[in-house]
């Protein structure tokens, strides 16, 4: 590999695998750092990156998804370039969901989910989860062996949210084999080559749910879907159609990959340190803070990007109008001037409740809460029904010559396969 400070983080397939020393490196040069190869000022440390976040007037996020892929659409002209942006805005991918939006417009949509995102409503989907993790587990748990991600993870997350979002009984098994098995939802987001992104890769979900909340508007049933149909604005206006099919379809999508992520890079951990099953088997509470700690240790989203639209400061830094920001949550995660001894998992890390991998400020993510539900319920039911829950020595090697492949994308981490045996106690 090439030095690291003027390798291609956006190419690099090492990089791609394991990022912790890159960002190290950076973060020792500075945590607010312009790479050589696009210009992308990366932002490697804890306190400048939650200042990125909360900093959404100078800083947009309508480049979140792209980065600095495809190029910018118009040349940056002063020091504010908000109209330029609202001009382009339609150039930039995924630029109809709430993830690339801005204030007011962001505010807005993020509105309509909290119709949805309510505490009791977590609380029915909570109870669900319980039987459908033992749905799953049914499906392969008297073999002893699984691929985790294929035959648990994907399917759990997928059928959880369509719980959540209330699509009817009769069409699940089609999101899970649909989206569940990657089908129709990769959007090559974040791919090493560049590929670029479709302007609306989750298409297939705008269809299906605007064809859902049609109907619902039409005729309005003691369902989730009709409270959803006729979810309002905070100033009592009525969205158009797609202005709420698009909040819950975005959250469909990201939060299988979040959920996905969280629990195979868990349970991975779970295997290679057998310890914390016996301790986390005795004592359920700590589930909790093993969860946490797995999101700082390796977090599912390793950057996010804003644009600058007006010329600013970051740790310091000047950061013209213009600059594209990348915002590294996985680096920050691994700040040492935040977390003691960053590289190692430490169950009895006492701020590691403070990681960043949801986000900070506006854009923190609104599915967090379900993650972690998911996350919880996962654990606690493979530690009821499994023992001995082990690393695949024929798939991965041995534990002392582990090989895991990790997702070539520049901006989520997340292994491609897990493969897992265990002993069954029913």
């Amino acid at each position: 590999m090439t030095d690291l400070a003027s390798a291609d983080y956006f190419t690099d397939g090492e990089i791609a695998q394991s990022p912790f020393a890159y960002f190290d490196r950076l973060r020792d040069d500075n945590p607010v750092y312009r790479e050589p190869n696009y210009g992308v000022v990366m932002v490697t440390g804890y306190q400048e990156v939650v200042e990125g976040f909360k900093n959404s007037d100078a800083l947009s996020a309508v480049n979140a998804i792209g980065g600095p892929f495809p190029p910018l659409p118009f040349e940056p002209e002063g020091d504010d370039i908000t109209d330029q942006i609202e001009a382009h805005r339609h150039q930039f991918p995924i630029f109809e969901h709430m993830v690339t939006m801005d204030p007011p417009g962001h505010t807005r949509a993020r509105s309509l989910l909290g119709r949805l995102l309510t505490p009791k409503r977590l609380k029915e989907n909570e109870e669900y989860l319980w039987g459908l993790a033992d749905e799953v587990l049914d499906e392969f748990i008297d073999e002893g062996r699984c691929e985790f991600l294929g035959q648990y993870a994907k399917p759990f997350a997928t059928l959880a949210i369509t719980d959540l979002l209330g699509v009817p009984a009769e069409d699940r098994e089609e999101f899970r084999w649909a989206l569940g098995a990657g089908e129709r939802s990769g959007t090559r987001v974040g791919a090493l080559d560049h590929e670029p992104v479709a302007i609306n890769p989750l298409e297939y979900l705008d269809d299906r749910f605007a064809a859902y909340l049609s109907d619902r508007r039409r005729n309005p049933r003691n369902d989730i879907l009709s409270g959803l149909a006729t979810a309002t604005y905070p100033d009592g206006s009525t969205p158009e159609l797609l202005e709420v099919v698009r909040p819950a379809t975005f959250l469909f999508a990201a939060g299988q990959e979040t959920v996905t992520k969280l629990l195979s890079s868990s349970l991975r951990v779970l295997c290679e340190r057998p310890e914390y099953q016996k301790l986390l088997r005795d004592d359920r509470s700590l589930i909790k803070p093993f969860m946490e700690e797995s999101l700082r240790f390796d977090s599912p989203t390793k950057v996010d990007f804003r644009l600058a639209r007006k010329s600013t400061t970051l740790g310091g830094v000047d950061i013209p109008a213009g600059t594209i920001v990348m915002l590294s949550l996985a680096a920050a995660n691994r700040d040492p001037r935040k977390f003691e001894d960053p590289n190692e998992f430490r169950l009895d890390r006492r701020n590691a409740h403070d990681h960043i991998a949801f986000g900070r400020g506006v854009h923190t993510c609104a599915g967090a809460p379900l993650a972690r539900i998911e996350g919880q319920v996962t654990l606690n039911r493979l530690l009821d029904r499994m023992e001995e829950i082990r690393i695949s020595e024929r798939a991965h090697g041995p534990a002392d010559d582990r090989a895991f492949a990790y997702e070539p994308t520049f901006l989520l981490r997340g292994l491609v396969d897990l493969h897992i045996e265990f002993s069954t106690t029913r």
